[in-house]
């Protein structure tokens, strides 16, 4: 009997739980992992999942599951600060948990399964690799698998407006918080929530007009971070922002490819697709990739019809996420058109600015914030006030 052997370029979820299934449907599958930095580098500080992601977890494999799970901060609000106001909407469940932590998770299980780990691998020949049933791009939104093969995946990479810089802090954002604050140089917006028992994310985006107001392109990392503590100063309780060796301002590329697979080559994670952090579903897309790959693994015969049938099966489910990412990611971007609004109608469009949810959602979700926004909406009608789109 053949011995299949599987080769994973990168080590970020997409690329660890895919090894992990695969190595669960078949032992002796041969599954190697290489991946760039060391087993403690890692850049961000926090990730976030919602209950249906966790369900899937759970589903498929319960051990690496468990220890996620207990490793979790979670929440079932999102607050929207805007004018000084706060307004909360319950009934969104959420974990957020630390990235290193996370990723720390799914190399020991990887270790327990007898997949292969190898750190400090900068792959530059890529077709080096290829000498396997099956190679996996799971290298980032960068990827060097998809930059090696582009004539074949035929990638568009769609470089936004905004400008964001991924920071953390010691002050306790209990639930997903989206916060909005203007001084003499523009409009800032900050994402943050708890990921563990001390530290929050807060990712801070701006528009590049207001970015070079600041000043930011002749601000060192310390001059940056004491900026943006001014900014957000009623929100940040006296606690200072952090980085973790990585800060810089960069623009979120919108990551797209015309097709998934070449020969024995696959793509997953960022480095198929990207979707705004602003609904949170960055590592969720990856994860779930991983599952839906491992799934046409065991149902399909061969390499050939695993990833054919995981193009055809996935590529919608990604693409209607995506389009809710690009419609979140353009409200933020044109975030002056709404400044105006008062804080509570201002929670609901940005509840809604995806698509995914609707008025009945929230209904449901918080009745609460529906039946709030319901007579806010009545006493405007009454009123003859024009209502916003």
């Amino acid at each position: 009997m053949t011995v299949m052997k599987i080769n994973v370029i990168g080590g970020g979820p997409a690329g660890l739980y895919f090894a992990i299934l695969m190595k669960r449907q078949n032992p002796s599958r041969e599954v190697v992992v290489v991946e760039r930095d060391g087993p403690n580098d890692t850049f961000g500080w926090g990730i976030v999942f919602s209950d249906q992601t966790f369900s899937y977890l759970d589903e498929c494999d319960q051990p690496s599951f468990e220890r996620i799970i207990g490793a979790c901060e979670i929440w079932d609000n999102v607050d929207v600060v805007h004018k000084g106001e706060r307004v909360t909407i319950r009934g969104n469940r959420f974990s957020g948990i630390g990235r290193l932590k996370f990723l720390s998770i799914l190399r020991d299980r990887c270790r327990e399964l007898g997949v292969e780990l190898r750190f400090h691998a900068n792959v530059t020949d890529v077709e080096s690799y290829r000498d396997c049933d099956l190679m996996v791009g799971a290298d980032g939104a960068n990827s060097a698998v998809r930059r090696a093969y582009q004539d074949f995946f035929r990638p568009s990479v769609d470089v936004r407006k905004n400008k964001f810089i991924w920071l953390g802090t010691n002050q306790l954002f209990h639930g997903l918080t989206l916060t909005f604050r203007e001084n003499e140089a523009g409009r800032f917006i900050a994402h943050s929530y708890k990921f563990n028992q001390t530290t929050s994310a807060f990712i801070v985006e701006c528009d590049e007009a207001t970015w070079r107001s600041a000043g930011f392109d002749g601000k060192s990392e310390a001059e940056t971070c004491e900026y943006l503590q001014r900014v957000f100063e009623a929100d940040l309780g006296g606690h200072p922002l952090l980085t973790n060796n990585f800060v810089r301002w960069i623009n979120f590329p919108l990551v797209r490819n015309q097709r998934w697979r070449h020969e024995n080559v696959i793509l997953l994670g960022d480095a198929l697709h990207t979707a705004h952090f602003s609904i949170g579903s960055g590592t969720k897309l990856a994860l779930e990739d991983s599952i839906a790959l491992a799934k046409c693994f065991a149902e399909q015969s061969g390499v050939t019809a695993a990833l054919q049938e995981f193009e055809r099966a996935r590529r919608p489910v990604v693409e209607a996420l995506q389009d809710a990412a690009f419609s979140s990611l353009l409200m933020l971007e044109n975030i002056a058109e709404d400044w105006r609004l008062e804080p509570l109608p201002f929670a609901y469009k940005m509840m809604t600015r995806s698509g995914r949810v609707t008025h009945e959602k929230l209904k449901k979700r918080d009745p609460e914030f529906a039946a709030a926004y319901e007579e806010w909406l009545q006493r405007q009608s009454k009123s003859g006030v024009k209502l916003p789109v």
